[in-house]
């Protein structure tokens, strides 16, 4: 990784844990808005992400899905990959290995990434193409993979404030996974095509 790529991603990060609870919940409510935006099929299978780090939160979206969706976290798994668990607020969850609450569930009941409809992506920056700068562990690229080969669901969507747009274009490397939008609490960025 770059030196640049690594200080854009402690200055955003940094910038990120300084917005107040109060703001990151008033966030909470507008990308909410934004993601209920995207149609979803009936029975659809959607992920989001448990927030950490002052990532904002996404209770008020999963509180306002269809009673037919379900909603899922993603799971840490040995292979290098995630998985994703359904999830229901309330329902047990431990801490994984960097601290960041996972469902308790049978191996059995985690769904592939490819299994989803629509996955709502955490970030630390993106620019105007939907380029992600994302926490350096790669979880996301590793896991969504398969999409270089093909367009192929899911629908990859970010979730950030608008202040973690950069100016320009974020350096890519090859196996960086390109989201289809990127909502924040004052618009939705789409890629273009």
């Amino acid at each position: 990784m770059s030196a640049g790529r690594a200080a854009l991603r402690r200055m955003l990060r940094e910038r990120r844990r300084e917005v107040p609870p109060a703001a990151r919940i008033g966030a909470a409510a507008g990308i909410a808005a934004r993601l209920l935006e995207h149609p979803l099929p009936a029975g659809a299978r959607v992920a989001g992400y448990w927030a950490a780090d002052g990532e904002i939160p996404l209770h008020a979206w999963q509180l306002r899905l269809p009673r037919d969706v379900t909603y899922c976290l993603p799971v840490v798994h040995e292979d290098g990959r995630l998985r994703f668990a359904p999830w229901k607020a309330g329902e047990a969850v431990a801490a994984n290995r960097y601290g960041i609450p996972e469902p308790v569930v049978p191996s059995d009941a985690l769904l592939q990434p490819d299994a989803l409809d629509l996955v709502v992506v955490p970030l630390v920056g993106f620019d105007h193409r939907c380029h992600r700068l994302g926490m350096g562990g790669g979880w996301y690229d590793r896991s969504f993979a398969f999409r270089h080969r093909m367009p192929a669901p899911p629908l990859l969507v970010g979730a950030a404030f608008a202040f973690q747009q950069v100016d320009g274009e974020l350096p890519s490397e090859d196996w960086d996974v390109q989201l289809d939008a990127v909502c924040t609490d004052l618009s939705t960025v789409s890629r273009a095509t």
